[in-house]
């Protein structure tokens, strides 16, 4: 939206695209070079252009001064001319040198898939931190491309590849970004702290941790509101941003959830991945990230209506592996299965450690608490315990934070039966007389 000289805001005109792929020989990739520029397209779209043509490059090997040969790059400047396209959107990340070699021949604005998805996310950050994060991230993708980006600087906060934070001209020296690296980078680390305090606290107080991870719009925030509604959570916590869009989410939420055994649990969504998701966007979320690895259980959430979710649950063990968080506990969480018909349903895998979901049509989500409750809590141990009377603050612990199975009052105190965590069982050692 931009805003006229009346201060009204009027609907921006977007800007026609041109994608470009380039499917290499023998290259290891985890998706097809067709479904890599199908999510693309859904990228380009989310940013807010209208996508005009897809042009695929087979070739062995990656050009180093043009990425898809002077020739191929000189076809697509007359595409541009032809289709009246402003932009053109490569599939990869681009040097600097390529970057401007390519906008000398295609006479156009020429971002490549870093640019674009930090584009998104400098749309969508909220937060403070989110800002911040995003901001660090453009700026070192940036800065080694500060000579090769050329003319593309001038374009800053004239569409898509040139949007940030607080809209700021990156058309600066490398000692000015640098400065301005550090800033971002020591803001951060204060926040940081602050999070660790909190971590620390919900440690002292044995509180779990549950992340929901996965791939892009496959419906973390919606079963994260919908586990919300199954356990009871604080009513002044609100529910999470909801919406049928890439990059939804990327300010990490948090919200305490008790479950129906009466165990608290902290619930945290974080941002969704993607393929080639840019180091530069790991590095500076490493801090919201960083929640993913001190989590006790992982629900990796999977779209099962998309053709590619194999390829998805890859790339999100990858960005797990790299975040050292791919041994933790993990509940395969495949959601949508509303959508499926018979001979799909069939074909998605079984396991203790899969559970199936709708949770927009909250199908399949007793089964996914009952999983959840297991997993973090196994370590439950039964006890009876005789609670003198003197010992009331005991008893309101035991009432208030276990599922006490029996309550009787006898003439030496109060007598519980209920389940305890390792932690309070050795506690309250001394008072257990039904070992």
């Amino acid at each position: 939206m931009n805003e006229n000289q009346n201060g009204e805001f009027v609907r921006a005109e977007k800007q026609k695209a041109i994608l470009v792929g380039l499917n290499v020989e023998d290259k290891d990739n985890f998706m097809t070079i067709e479904d890599s520029m199908r999510e693309l397209q859904d990228l380009a779209e989310t940013a807010g252009a209208t996508v005009v043509h897809i042009v695929i490059q087979n070739r062995q090997r990656v050009d180093s001064a043009y990425y898809i040969g002077k020739g191929k790059a000189e076809e697509i400047r007359i595409l541009c001319e032809e289709l009246d396209a402003e932009l053109v959107i490569f599939n990869d990340e681009l040097s600097g040198a390529q970057l401007r070699n390519l906008e000398e021949v295609v006479e156009a604005a020429v971002i490549d898939r870093t640019a674009l998805i930090l584009d998104i996310f400098a749309q969508r950050a909220q937060s403070k931190e989110g800002k911040l994060q995003v901001e660090l991230a453009q700026l070192q993708y940036r800065l080694p491309r500060l000579i090769g980006l050329g003319k593309s600087l001038s374009r800053t906060g004239g569409g898509i590849g040139t949007r940030g934070p607080g809209e700021q001209k990156l058309d600066i020296d490398r000692r000015h970004v640098l400065n301005r690296i550090r800033d971002i980078q020591s803001q951060i680390k204060d926040i940081k702290k602050n999070r660790e305090t909190q971590r620390t606290k919900r440690k002292k107080s044995e509180i779990p941790t549950i992340a929901l991870v996965g791939y892009t719009n496959s419906g973390k925030s919606t079963l994260m509101n919908q586990i919300m509604e199954m356990c009871s959570f604080q009513q002044e916590e609100k529910k999470v941003y909801v919406e049928d869009m890439l990059f939804a989410t990327l300010d990490t939420a948090h919200r305490k959830i008790v479950f129906p055994n009466k165990e608290e649990a902290i619930l945290i969504d974080t941002v969704g991945f993607v393929s080639k998701l840019p180091h530069t966007l790991i590095e500076a979320f490493k801090a919201t990230l960083e929640e993913v690895q001190y989590a006790d259980l992982l629900l990796h959430v999977v779209d099962a209506t998309n053709q590619n979710h194999e390829m998805q649950i890859k790339v999100t063990q990858q960005v797990l592996k790299e975040l050292n968080a791919e041994s933790k506990p993990t509940i395969v969480v495949f959601n949508k299965i509303d959508r499926l018909d018979a001979s799909d349903d069939i074909a998605l895998p079984r396991g203790e450690m899969i559970a199936y979901v709708s949770a927009l049509k909250k199908m399949g989500m007793e089964h996914l608490i009952s999983k959840m409750e297991k997993v973090l809590f196994q370590d439950m141990r039964r006890a009876v315990l005789c609670i003198p009377y003197q010992r009331g603050d005991i008893v309101s612990y035991l009432c208030e934070k276990t599922n006490v199975q029996r309550k009787e009052y006898q003439a030496d105190g109060v007598l519980i039966e209920t389940k305890l965590r390792t932690a309070d069982y050795q506690k309250y050692l001394n008072y257990i007389v039904d070992k």
